[in-house]
């Protein structure tokens, strides 16, 4: 089946949710590819979607990695994989159903319809619309937000958001290999280095649920990189513009 969006999920230890998010994802109205990047789940991830492949041949398609890796490197193997097949549009999205798989096709037209180049699916565009989540996380998430838009200059509510549209365009102009951060921070610096580049970001208001299966991948290095990297970020970005 042809398509022209390429929906990438990374995955560590995604048993409980990986079948249920392929067949929504593959499911909806618009058609959508799936890579599922597996960073050698050892709960059988991987062979649960190799099974998966068997009814959706030519639509799922899965990237096996050793070892846990990081976030951004399992997106970088992504985006490189996407280019080399020209997907024009290419998604981020988690696998633990934090992010709504309709909402996929809202993120597609803002870039296919309405001229962006960019397209978040943000929580804070429209207040706080974040389900089941602690007072204290969401306090950490907002006010790494601010913190966020107060070091960069960029007018985004939500750059620490993970489920994304990105023009092929965009991806191809980042320089992946230049990119520093693994953790969240990555989501980070992805959508600064866009900012800089001049490329329209737009956020389109979604609901955030938090994951009911499996364990989050949150920790205080991941934290830490996303308070101090954000700075090592805006320093480079001034005095070694060659980086960006």
């Amino acid at each position: 089946m042809h398509t022209d969006g390429l929906v990438i999920i990374p995955t560590y230890n995604e048993i409980e949710n990986i079948e249920a998010i392929i067949r929504e994802v593959l499911g909806l109205r618009k058609a959508f590819h799936v890579l599922i990047v597996d960073d050698g789940s050892p709960d059988g991830t991987a062979a649960r979607v190799r099974i998966l492949q068997k009814e959706f041949p030519d639509r799922l398609f899965l990237e096996e990695r050793r070892e846990k890796s990081g976030l951004g490197t399992a997106y970088i193997h992504g985006f490189r994989w996407a280019l080399q097949r020209e997907y024009p549009y290419i998604f981020e999205m988690d696998a633990d159903f934090s992010h709504n798989p309709r909402d996929l096709v809202r993120l597609f037209n803002a870039c296919s319809l309405h001229g962006a180049d960019v397209a978040i699916g943000s929580r804070y565009v429209k207040g706080v619309n974040v389900v089941n989540w602690p007072m204290k996380r969401i306090l950490l998430s907002y006010g790494a937000s601010f913190y966020v838009k107060m070091i960069t200059g960029m007018r985004i509510h939500d750059p620490t958001a993970g489920f994304i549209c990105y023009r092929k365009e965009v991806i191809a102009q980042i320089a992946l290999d230049r990119i520093r951060f693994v953790g969240y921070a990555f989501q980070i610096e992805m959508k600064f280095r866009a900012f800089l580049k001049k490329f329209r970001i737009v956020e389109v208001p979604i609901i955030f649920k938090d994951r009911e299966k499996g364990n989050s991948k949150m920790s205080g290095k991941i934290i830490n990189e996303a308070v101090f990297g954000v700075l090592s970020m805006k320093w480079r970005s001034l005095f070694r513009k060659k980086d960006f």
